[in-house]
């Protein structure tokens, strides 16, 4: 497990897609920096929840679709080292990945930006875990529905933008439709976004949207075991 952690991690490191979700987001933090006053409850928040949203609904169903196709899962079937140890092994690293974006987006926010940050850190890491599990849940459903890395992305791609409109990430949920913001709460990305933005209140997350996200990370977590193929 720990040199295939080592080789998945180099080919980790080479994956544009992996520079592209670490840079856009720091980059709409930078480029929208100037508007950050030490209250500012909302662009962190964003932020980061468009760091996670692009490893768990881009490149983490794009890796896993890939390799399905390149048929490298089936040939480790024949190996000791099990196809289920590579899908256990992706997943980490690219937890690690959006943890690293995650740590990025708050350093310079709260160094070179000087942005408000929570005081309390255990709401924001359990805010964090059932997010980012919700969203890798969607990112796995769909490698397991993809045909190939091409159409994983495809889908990922035009599932992202949807969930970010809704989710308010895109346009303030308070110029929505009232109809169209409700539903954004109780989506994957936009209980997220909310839960994180109570956080920069130095508030609690909503009991009802955590259990929003716990719900997404089992539920869809479950169909994406059921739908997997392995070749």
């Amino acid at each position: 497990m720990t040199k295939l952690a080592i080789v998945e991690l180099k080919l980790l490191t080479r994956e544009p897609g992996a520079m592209f979700s670490l840079l856009i987001p720091l980059f709409i933090l930078v480029v929208f920096g100037s508007s950050i006053e030490q209250g500012d409850t909302v662009l962190l928040p964003m932020a980061l929840a468009i760091a996670v949203g692009l490893v768990g609904l881009y490149l983490l169903p794009t890796t896993m679709a890939t390799y399905r196709e390149r048929g490298i899962l089936r040939r480790l079937a024949t190996t000791p080292v099990r196809p289920g140890n590579l899908l256990l092994v992706q997943v980490l690293l690219q937890f690690v990945l959006a943890l690293t974006a995650c740590a990025l987006l708050l350093a310079v926010a709260g160094t070179v930006l000087g942005a408000h940050l929570p005081t309390r850190a255990l709401p924001g890491l359990l805010t964090f875990l059932f997010g980012t599990a919700a969203m890798f849940a969607v990112g796995l459903l769909i490698a397991a529905v993809a045909p190939n890395g091409r159409a994983a992305n495809g889908i990922g791609v035009l599932l992202y933008f949807p969930m970010a409109y809704l989710a308010g990430l895109i346009q303030p949920t308070d110029q929505m439709p009232v109809i169209v913001a409700r539903i954004g709460e109780y989506t994957p990305l936009g209980a997220f976004r909310q839960s994180l933005q109570a956080v920069w209140a130095d508030g609690a997350p909503s009991p009802l949207l955590v259990g929003v996200l716990a719900a997404y990370a089992v539920v869809v977590s479950t169909a994406a075991a059921k739908f997997f193929r392995w070749e």
